[in-house]
């Protein structure tokens, strides 16, 4: 059950922080969004571990921590920059319901089938992703766009990688915190190459700060309540739980921004909701 728990506080954790970003970058660049979400939460994370000292994981533990942060923020990067010259319609959709596909295919695979119950969970928990995160897109999905997903499965394959990556980095009862720091850190470094190659400047507005620091806040609880549940869970379960992140972002515009929910929408947040119920059994 807390496993349950710790799946739906990252989730909501996540949907703050995308809500967050997204304010952020109506003020700055998103790929700068991303470089001082990850240094700030670097750094956060360095003076509560100081503060608060823990054992520090075997060097296994860590090096795949630290291809986590490669592949979430280096999959983040990809998105973005796909959305900039596709249909961001597609992208989101399409990236959303990769990084919810893998870790549930590997979560079976490497622990078992899971209760008949669970399994329907995880059907209305894709449809929940799909919905929610293809929005109120009138589009039809034509062949001849194929070409255009190929960054966004690309970015999907990389989240569900992290999702995957976070799983074999917590057996052992490794140190959640230190975990965060290799990701962040590895996150980082990924993220100023990124940023340096396309020249970008490192200047911030003092009215984006706040929306940046929330940004960082959310984020690494997302990624902490994702490594608790992951410690009490199952991989496909908890995967599938933090993947509903997106409802929350949706709901959020909704209630702050006045942003309309459409119907499919909706009708996702209801999948998202019985999934959980189904999760639950």
């Amino acid at each position: 059950m807390f496993s349950i728990l710790y799946g739906i506080a990252s989730a909501l954790s996540w949907g703050v922080a995308d809500f967050a970003g997204g304010l952020a970058a109506r003020k700055l660049s998103v790929y700068l969004v991303v470089f001082y979400g990850n240094i700030v939460g670097l750094l956060v994370l360095l003076i509560a571990v100081a503060l608060y000292p823990e054992v520090i994981p075997e060097a296994k533990s860590l090096v795949l921590a630290g291809l986590a942060g490669v592949l979430g923020t280096g999959s983040l990067l990809i998105l973005f920059y796909s959305m900039t010259c596709g249909k961001m319609s597609i992208a989101a959709p399409v990236s959303a319901l990769f990084a919810a596909v893998l870790p549930i295919v590997v979560g079976i695979i490497s622990q078992g089938l899971p209760a008949w119950l669970q399994l329907l969970g995880f059907g209305f928990a894709l449809l929940a992703v799909w919905l929610i995160s293809l929005g109120d897109s009138k589009q039809a999905f034509h062949i001849d766009r194929l070409s255009s997903l190929r960054l966004p499965v690309i970015a999907g394959i990389g989240f569900g990688c992290y999702f995957i990556a976070m799983h074999y980095a917590i057996g052992g009862n490794a140190s959640v915190i230190w975990l965060i720091i290799a990701y962040y850190a590895a996150g980082t470094l990924m993220a100023f190459v990124f940023v340096t190659s396309r020249r970008e400047t490192f200047s911030v507005q003092r009215n984006a700060l706040g929306v940046v620091l929330a940004h960082v806040v959310f984020n690494v609880g997302g990624n902490l309540f994702y490594l608790q549940a992951l410690k009490s869970g199952r991989l496909d379960i908890s995967s599938s739980l933090a993947s509903l992140y997106p409802g929350a972002t949706v709901i959020l515009a909704w209630l702050v921004l006045k942003e309309r929910i459409c119907f499919k929408q909706w009708i996702g947040i209801v999948a998202a909701l019985i999934a959980i119920m189904l999760f639950t059994v």
